[in-house]
């Protein structure tokens, strides 16, 4: 499925974003690591809004943070939340006001999310093991797999499938679905929209010193690995999978390509690309045409997946 072309005010917000995307050298202060320092520390407090209730896991190697309506809570399902950043960014507010669209457009879900250890002090294969970990805590909660929604945007998108990988090849019970924003399947960097959208990519393009050329969190391993790069993987078995991609995105052949093979073994598979768009436009929530349109979306799916 293909959006219409982007909105006006979705074009703006993509244009300002390339002006600063270039004109404050994000992919060398990416490089350099002196983004994420100043991200770690810019941050204000987060404020949890008064209809839910924020509890902090405490786990052996990681933290865990588990959103909760204070009303109307809806126990059938609870969606396990992976978040991006490239393996290297840590949990921020950004994904805390995500967990609380996912519990809107679900009528109340919960939502755990990890925040997994990253790279480079904690390269492959700890956010892996991190997420494994995760998930087997909600198992032992009383949630049966059939209950679990993972979701998960850029790098989480990633390990999101590549826990799916894992649970496979390890002979447990998948999750009933996948939410996967713009999802990193691939750190080879091998598809064609690394190319082709080199020049129109607002955040990631005409530089080779991006986030999507960070090898940190590879490390020595093989980037052709599963775990690390899922497209390589086999996707038979997989659950559904609703998968959400700008068309800007140097990253949109990480999500075609995914898409095409896992439908290929089987796989239910809803690949929407949306005209103009730019890496995580769902970030914009409710200030976009585009982003507001993405969230129903992801909400419908929820409810097929309540259905099945």
């Amino acid at each position: 499925m293909r959006e219409n072309e982007a909105s006006i005010r979705g074009r703006v917000v993509r244009d300002l974003i390339a002006h600063t995307t270039n004109d404050l050298l994000i992919g060398k202060k990416i490089k350099n690591g002196e983004l994420r320092k100043q991200i770690g520390t810019a941050e204000p407090p987060w404020k949890c809004p008064e209809c839910f209730t924020m509890q902090t896991i405490e786990m052996e190697h990681f933290t865990m943070e588990l959103l909760e309506s204070k009303e109307n809570a809806n126990r059938d399902k609870i969606i396990l939340q992976l978040h991006g950043g490239g393996y290297v960014g840590a949990m921020r507010n950004a994904y805390r006001m995500f967990a609380g669209l996912y519990n809107e457009v679900s009528h109340g879900m919960s939502v755990l999310t990890p925040d997994y250890r990253v790279a480079p002090e904690h390269p492959y294969p700890a956010a892996l093991e991190d997420a494994v970990c995760a998930y087997e805590w909600l198992l032992a909660q009383g949630w049966f797999s059939e209950q679990i929604i993972v979701a998960g945007d850029s790098a989480g998108g990633g390990l999101a499938m590549a826990l799916c990988h894992y649970l496979i090849n390890h002979g447990r019970q998948l999750p009933c679905g996948i939410i996967a924003m713009s999802p990193w399947t691939d750190l080879t960097a091998s598809g064609e929209s690394y190319d082709t959208n080199y020049e129109r990519d607002p955040l990631f393009g005409k530089t080779r010193d991006s986030l999507i050329y960070n090898r940190d969190y590879v490390g020595d391993h093989d980037p052709m690995d599963e775990y690390i790069s899922p497209m390589f993987g086999d996707f038979r078995g997989f659950p559904p999978m609703l998968i959400q991609v700008g068309s800007y995105e140097m990253l949109l052949s990480d999500s075609v390509d995914v898409a095409a093979k896992a439908r290929g073994q089987g796989v239910k598979v809803r690949l929407s690309i949306y005209d103009g768009m730019f890496h995580i436009f769902q970030m914009a929530a409710k200030m976009l045409p585009e982003s507001r349109k993405a969230w129903v979306e992801i909400g419908k799916f929820i409810e097929i997946l309540l259905r099945e």
